[in-house]
């Protein structure tokens, strides 16, 4: 017989069922009795944790986006920096973006959410990780960050984003440095000698 899940264990099998249940489904059939049948528990179980889909689907993304979080590259150039943190994402980040803007439609209809209402859920309080790229390519004298905005910070991960909503795949590498080296970079060279 198998040992019963309590605690802690417990709430990390029913998101990870949840999380299962919105990648390979999507919203549209995501059900709280799916979930409790993947998470192979009973419904007072989840319901006492969460009332509804809304809660539980919110649980469960901010369980996966917080779990996304990624080591930042230190390569001695920006260019590299970014490129490294690039290819890091779309090596493992494709579902991720998938479920996010494409899985989740119908929860972000009925909510009157979008997918920046979740990121910053996980964000608040936190220092935006990608800054600290920015913050080494400054202490090197690569860029001056009083000339940075934060969309052109984000731009190159944006675009990555975008290719992930096109193409629902893994994007090819000379497009990921075509990205960094005919858009990204000049725009912040421009910026930086402004």
């Amino acid at each position: 017989m198998p040992e019963r899940r309590r605690g802690a264990v417990l709430e990390e099998a029913l998101l990870e069922a949840a999380w299962d249940e919105l990648a390979e489904n999507g919203y549209a059939s995501f059900t709280m009795d799916a979930v409790v049948q993947r998470a192979g528990t009973s419904r007072p179980v989840l319901y006492r944790r969460w009332s509804d889909r809304h809660e539980l689907v919110r649980a469960a993304v901010t369980r996966a986006l917080t779990r996304a979080h990624l080591d930042m590259p230190d390569t001695g150039s920006l260019r590299g920096d970014v490129l490294a943190l690039m290819r890091e994402i779309n090596a493992t980040r494709v579902q991720l973006a998938t479920v996010l803007s494409v899985h989740l439609a119908g929860y972000y209809q009925e909510t009157g959410t979008s997918p920046a209402d979740l990121r910053e859920l996980v964000a608040a309080g936190r220092e935006n990780s990608i800054d600290i790229l920015f913050t080494r390519a400054a202490a090197r004298g690569e860029i001056k960050p009083e000339h940075l905005t934060r969309r052109l910070k984000a731009l190159p991960f944006d675009l990555l984003r975008y290719e992930f909503l096109m193409t629902l795949t893994a994007v090819p590498d000379q497009t990921l440095e075509e990205i960094v080296d005919t858009i990204f970079l000049p725009l912040v060279c421009g910026a930086d000698s402004s």
